[in-house]
């Protein structure tokens, strides 16, 4: 399975140039839209809730700190929510090409994750632009976020693939998935820090394995502090056995895949 996807290499490398360029044909804005609407969404969520929550932020006085910590929060699950809901229709949405062409079926899904990473990064620029506007500079904590995107990108390729296969054959998958992404939001300490939640809710997001993924980002980009070791090693365990059992779920139902199609 991964010779055949080395040997199509050029063939994933050019599909992911060409759903960069062909999702914003006839834009005149282009690719700034991937940027453009979740600094919009924080916009929106700075202007409501900082005045409720800058005070409640530990470890800074900056007035910044809020609108950092959103975005930083938010950048990290627009990550893993691009490659998630991509995945799970992206056999789907392919179908006719699948039927048509001969080649891995994997390579789809890998294109997902190459496109969501490459507009991943280009949403980090933009918001190191505006931290330096809002007077912010990362300190060398930052070093660490690489981290976070690896992790981040092995859980929602590993999940996103279980999910895209399981969706060919039940497609109710995708409708229950949308409202699960909704809850499991507002489960992770993105809009708000986790110290202002009542107790009775702090068990969920200790369970919550992308609390410690979005908790590095905001580490990284506003507190300027290294995340315990500690905290990292269920989303790496999770990031490994979703991988691996995505591998081979895959390879398992790949063969009925076109017939179901």
């Amino acid at each position: 399975m991964f010779r055949s996807l080395w040997q199509y290499r050029n063939f994933i490398i050019s599909s992911v140039r060409g759903d960069l360029k062909g999702r914003f044909v006839r834009s005149r804005l282009g690719g700034l839209w991937f940027i453009l609407h979740p600094l919009a969404q924080a916009v929106i969520f700075s202007i409501v809730l900082s005045d409720v929550l800058k005070a409640r932020l530990p470890d800074t006085d900056s007035p910044a700190a809020y609108p950092i910590y959103l975005l930083s929060g938010m950048a990290a699950w627009t990550l893993f929510s691009e490659i998630l809901t991509r995945s799970m229709s992206v056999f789907i949405e392919q179908a006719p090409v699948m039927k048509k062409i001969a080649f891995p079926r994997l390579c789809l899904p890998i294109i997902v994750g190459g496109t969501a990473l490459i507009n991943h990064l280009l949403l980090l620029v933009a918001l190191f632009i505006i931290f330096i506007f809002l007077g912010h500079i990362p300190g060398r904590a930052l070093v660490l976020l690489p981290i976070g995107v690896v992790l981040i990108a092995a859980i929602g390729f590993g999940l996103g693939v279980i999910l895209g296969v399981m969706n060919v054959f039940i497609r109710d998958v995708a409708q229950v998935m949308t409202i699960v992404l909704q809850l499991w939001y507002w489960l992770t300490p993105i809009v708000y820090p986790a110290n202002v939640l009542p107790e009775k809710y702090s068990l969920l997001i200790k369970l919550n394995p992308i609390t410690p993924l979005v908790g590095l980002y905001q580490d990284a980009l506003l507190f300027n502090r290294w995340p315990d070791p500690a905290s990292l090693v269920v989303p790496a365990l999770l990031g490994v056995v979703s991988m691996t059992l995505a591998m081979v779920f895959f390879r398992r139902a790949s063969p009925e895949l076109i017939d179901v199609l």
